[in-house]
């Protein structure tokens, strides 16, 4: 029995599969990219498909599968996910894990919230046994603003001051691979959220405790920002994150105590902090 991994390549999926081969599990991953194929780790298999050409999907899913949905964000988001979905009822699968997003009905009017909603509904009346995990922003997001942390000494994301309970993608591989491996969580959603409520300032200030620099909070002005997201993100993508980041301005994203225990529940373990992420991060980006 294996699993299919969609997203496999990209931060968060490849995560869950390094999870799961450390568990000793037989992997298998989606991708449209012969380069991102062969540089698979060891023990992998790749299987080309591209779900925005469904002609290429024939033999991609394989009966018995346990698979893991990640649909990255891109304007045909939802159409990639229930092309996804039909495959995996088509094949047989006998279980799905999709990536969704916290508190996914706070944000309907934004684009990629209202693919992941839309995708949560149709996974829910496939049949097929699932479990929806729901993370915050992930810490390894920073990973974008590097440079502009270490060489300019701003954190640029413009999250406000309302909190958000940011996670980390080693946290979302643990509850992957242990809704994928272990019986108990058919039918079930899972908030994934860290410990801590952060905000724009307060990751600027932990950037600077670790640095021993001052690292200043770049602000909440999303004109600003989208004027500088539109020189490196398409159009359609500035169009959606800028409400995304008005409406963690405005509300927040801040897990609810039960969340909390939901996170610990399926990962097994308290949430990893902000800071211990932030003190790895920038060793590795000296």
């Amino acid at each position: 029995m294996g699993h299919l991994i969609l997203g496999g390549t990209g931060t968060v999926g490849s995560a869950v599969v390094r999870e799961l081969l450390a568990r000793g599990e037989q992997v298998r991953v989606m991708t449209r990219s012969p380069d991102k194929a062969a540089a698979l780790p060891p023990g992998v298999e790749a299987v080309i498909g591209d779900l925005q050409d469904p002609s290429t999907l024939k033999g991609a899913f394989v009966k018995g599968d346990r698979v893991f949905l990640l649909n990255g964000v891109t304007a045909t988001e939802l159409q990639e996910g229930l092309i996804a979905l039909s495959e995996a009822k088509r094949a047989g699968a006998e279980r799905i894990v999709y990536l969704s997003v916290h508190d996914v009905g706070k944000g309907p009017h934004l684009p990629h919230f209202a693919s992941k909603i839309a995708i949560e509904h149709a996974i829910a009346a496939s049949g097929i046994p699932f479990t929806i995990l729901r993370p915050n922003n992930f810490y390894q997001n920073d990973v974008w603003y590097k440079d502009v942390i270490m060489q300019y000494g701003v954190y640029p994301q413009p999250l406000g001051s309302a909190g958000v309970s940011r996670v980390d993608t080693g946290d979302i591989a643990r509850a992957a691979a242990n809704a994928l491996r272990k019986g108990g969580h058919a039918g079930k959603t899972y908030t994934l959220a860290g410990p801590e409520a952060l905000t724009g300032e307060g990751i600027a200030g932990v950037y600077s405790r670790v640095t021993g620099r001052e690292i200043r909070y770049g602000g909440d002005d999303l004109d600003a920002w989208s004027q500088q997201a539109a020189q490196m993100l398409p159009a359609w993508m500035v169009y959606d994150f800028g409400p995304m980041y008005a409406l963690f301005q405005a509300d927040g994203l801040r897990a609810a105590p039960a969340q909390l225990e939901e996170t610990k529940a399926i990962v097994g373990a308290p949430p990893r902090r902000f800071e211990d992420y932030a003190r790895e991060a920038v060793a590795s980006w000296r």
